[in-house]
């Protein structure tokens, strides 16, 4: 049992005990529970180091909004986290990620560190929680920098046979498709952002899968075509390319199908707010596929309806 989020879960319903925790993750499954203000036994709190318990104070800190202070803490904890007393790789990583992503010491040193950080976990703790979450900012901070080719090259380190974290699969994904989405190469897209909500779906992260299936609904609505292969037929035979470019296929209706009757029981739980674009994209689905079910579900909670624009489009 080494998923952070499975040990975090055991100890919230008295499954595991905070001595069930391998010394290797204490500080994950620490972050985990504070940043998700969540309740934790104190004897978790107990088996962490002193250092330990700063770096869960800075990111605290950093939760809170408190910057300047965090900024300062984060210099003092980076050099107890290098010293003979306190030496502690992990707990070096975060604070430098950290001060990487306030990009402390200027943008182009935050790169650096960005990939400072996924080298030295790629050696000690390749797979984990932590090397997934460095990857995935040096990806963000190569694909802000206009660095694309770079930033796609650091997502695919981020595989199911690197032993990452589904969620951070899932993530990875999500962002692959949308890249591509932007360099007009939407086959692909399709591919990530359909693999993304499917990864979602079986972490149960419901939420998640919701965005993914959105973003991969706005494409699919372009052309549909029933001659179309279906998406599992389309990622089982994908085959790697040097460079992304520009690429079509039309969605299969009866994927379109799947992905509505998933997310649309979800979108009408609560169908408030001025700017409701998915629910549009569901009356876009209706009309095109001539499933009058989905539009008369969303037309039945008109009365709670805030957004003008869908309403216009329900009465038209």
């Amino acid at each position: 049992m080494n998923d952070v989020r499975t040990l975090t879960q055991g100890l919230q319903d008295g499954s595991i005990s905070a001595d069930d925790v391998p010394e290797e993750m204490l500080l994950s499954v620490g972050a985990e529970i504070l940043l998700g203000e969540s309740d934790g036994p104190d004897e978790l709190l107990a088996r962490l180091s002193p250092l330990q318990r700063d770096v869960l104070g800075l990111q605290g800190l950093l939760a809170e909004g408190d910057l300047a202070n965090a900024v300062v803490l984060s210099e003092e904890l980076l050099t107890r986290s290098r010293s003979g007393a306190e030496r502690d790789f992990e707990c070096e990583v975060r604070i430098r990620m950290e001060r990487a992503l306030l990009a402390v010491d200027g943008s182009e040193r935050a790169g650096i560190e960005f990939r400072w950080c996924s080298e030295r976990l790629k050696a000690l703790a390749p797979g984990s929680s932590l090397h997934g979450i460095s990857l995935l900012n040096q990806a963000a901070w190569h694909a802000l920098n206009g660095e694309v080719m770079m930033a796609l090259a650091v997502h695919a380190d981020i595989t199911r046979e690197s032993g990452h974290p589904a969620e951070l699969r899932g993530l990875s994904r999500l962002e692959v498709g949308r890249m591509l989405t932007a360099l007009d190469d939407l086959d692909h897209a399709m591919r990530h952002l359909w693999t993304a909500r499917a990864i979602f779906l079986a972490a149960e992260m419901e939420a998640e899968s919701v965005v993914a299936a959105l973003e991969w609904l706005d494409l699919a609505l372009e052309e549909v075509n029933d001659e179309a292969p279906r998406m599992l037929q389309r990622i089982e035979t994908a085959a790697p390319r040097p460079v992304p470019g520009s690429s079509w296929v039309p969605a299969h209706s009866a994927d379109i199908i799947e992905v509505v009757e998933q997310i649309l029981p979800l979108l009408l739980t609560d169908v408030g707010g001025p700017e409701r674009n998915d629910l549009g994209l569901i009356l876009d689905a209706s009309q095109v596929l001539e499933i009058s079910d989905w539009s008369e579900a969303i037309a039945e909670k008109s009365e709670s309806i805030q957004d003008e624009r869908l309403l216009e489009a329900l009465q038209s």
